[in-house]
């Protein structure tokens, strides 16, 4: 017997689908049809749970925004120290850029559509937050004697960005979002290890 999926799932399974497409094609080219196809449903059954484009591009940005708060929040409630939470945080950018790869290239498409846009501008603002969490936790880390006091955090915050960045870009180019992963938690290690408190030499 065929289980029928409830609306929660399907509307799921449409982001879902939506996400990989923009992945595959790019943003601006996916379409219902296409969408459809993928899953093996009518366009008409998509549109019962999204009445339009917009409609279902502004959902992905509410589950793409839940997803980056949600990273900052387990960061900050799971770790013990402020330096640890900070590691989270970073690696758990790269797991969901890794199991969201089309989420860089939502944030960098030129040709945009109204809805497309909006996802972007919520999308920039929930990393404006990501930001600002990663510069809270380098001032503890600093102010609790785990990282050196010399470097502004907001420089701190720029270079783990940079490292962040310069991991998806080489998944963009490589179209294997594994590098995210396979390299992300040595390098921010030896970055972090460069900010690390040392000992005074006399």
């Amino acid at each position: 017997m065929r289980v029928r999926k409830s609306a929660e799932d399907r509307k799921a399974e449409i982001e879902s689908a939506t996400l990989a497409l923009a992945y595959e094609h790019g943003p601006a080219q996916v379409t219902t049809t296409m969408i459809a196809e993928r899953l093996g449903m009518t366009q008409p059954a998509i549109y019962k749970h999204f009445p339009n484009k917009t409609e279902l591009w502004l959902s992905i940005t509410r589950t793409l925004g839940a997803r980056i708060a949600d990273n900052i929040a387990n960061a900050r409630a799971e770790a013990a120290t402020p330096l640890e939470q900070l590691r989270d945080l970073a690696l758990g950018q790269l797991r969901l850029v890794h199991d969201t790869p089309a989420l860089p290239e939502i944030m960098l498409m030129r040709d945009r559509t109204v809805a497309q846009e909006a996802v972007r501008q919520e999308i920039h603002a929930n990393m404006g937050r990501f930001q600002q969490a990663m510069v809270e936790m380098i001032v503890q880390s600093q102010n609790d004697g785990l990282l050196r006091r010399d470097t502004a955090p907001s420089d701190v915050a720029a270079l783990i960005m940079g490292l962040i960045q310069s991991l998806i870009l080489r998944s963009l180019v490589s179209r294997d979002p594994t590098v995210l992963l396979r390299d992300g938690d040595r390098l921010l290690d030896l970055q972090l290890s460069a900010f690390s408190q040392q000992e005074t030499r006399g």
